[in-house]
């Protein structure tokens, strides 16, 4: 009988429908769970992109700063969002007019705050095209890394839409850029590439500027130029300062040592937001690029440590 007794009420417990009140608590804790998991998956995703990209919507300033020809371009990605850029044409008469240098900015501001780099470019007798991405200066939609790539693909189509054949375009990222710049080489059969005060990719410099995080788990934004590079055939130019604060010096190391032939280490000396710091030396490791791509494409590797 007690037996008996037992198993009616084990029946009873398992096999009673149970009321609405019972099985919303059992099924609160795993709801709950589940909400904190999507709240969290959630500001994850727009902590990383906050980190990733600063845009800086509008222009402070014009292109005619620099006092020589230049056009404000509007141009389409192929999804249909519509971009901004300006284009420098090379001087006439210059031995290097077939040549032009693809600038890919960096995470912040626009086209507007890199002047001085367009300037130290166009002295060396080639055009400059720099464009913003989606999400910055006059550009529409939001950034993210397969926009900006789209983005960097519309602009080289520009380019060939004015003449310039992908053999005779230089690609120049900036830091950021750097992976915007290596996927285009990836893709396309371009003169050079530049990788200028960049990194490996996202994961490992996010895990070392934010530690506390498992970024390399948990990273969505990748730009892996590191794993590009032996790939990538073209002349390479690597410029990068040890006084970068934010951009560790061993991310450039880490990328010339996996490159292929030819390439070029060029150090600078300023800081991560101050790739001009001396003009002069800057210019000659681009000098040292563009002699690579006109005369020597097979030369042994270079390295500037003056």
């Amino acid at each position: 009988m007690i037996a008996q007794g037992l198993w009616s009420a084990l029946h009873d417990g398992f096999m009673t429908e149970p009321s609405p009140v019972k099985k919303w608590k059992r099924l609160k804790l795993p709801v709950v769970l589940l909400g904190l998991c999507v709240v969290v998956f959630v500001m994850l995703r727009i902590f990383e992109h906050s980190q990733v990209y600063h845009p800086r919507r509008g222009l402070d300033q014009s292109g005619a700063v620099l006092g020589r020809a230049w056009e404000d371009v509007r141009f389409k990605a192929a999804d249909g969002v519509n971009l901004s850029g300006w284009y420098f044409p090379a001087e006439d008469g210059s031995k290097r007019k077939e040549y032009v240098v693809l600038v890919c900015h960096g995470n912040g501001g626009n086209i507007g705050h890199r002047l001085d780099l367009y300037d130290a470019l166009l002295q060396t007798g080639a055009g400059v095209f720099a464009f913003d991405y989606r999400g910055y200066g006059l550009s529409q939609g939001r950034p993210s890394e397969r926009g900006t790539y789209a983005d960097a693909a519309a602009a080289l189509k520009w380019l060939g839409d004015r003449g310039f054949a992908a053999s005779r375009v230089i690609v120049l990222g900036e830091s950021l850029g750097g992976g915007v710049a290596s996927e285009l080489a990836a893709r396309e059969p371009l003169a050079g590439l530049v990788l200028l005060s960049s990194f490996t990719n996202i994961p490992e410099i996010g895990a070392e500027l934010f530690p506390w995080l498992p970024v390399r788990l948990i990273s969505s934004i990748r730009y892996d130029t590191h794993s590009r590079l032996p790939g990538i055939r073209m002349p390479l130019l690597v410029m990068h300062s040890r006084n970068d604060e934010l951009v560790g010096f061993h991310h450039a190391e880490a990328n010339f040592r996996v490159a292929n032939e030819p390439k070029i280490f060029w150090e600078l000396f300023g800081t991560h937001n101050e790739p001009l710091h001396q003009p002069d030396h800057f210019l000659k490791g681009i000098e040292a690029l563009l002699t690579r791509v006109e005369f020597s494409p097979e030369a042994s590797p270079v390295s500037a440590r003056q």
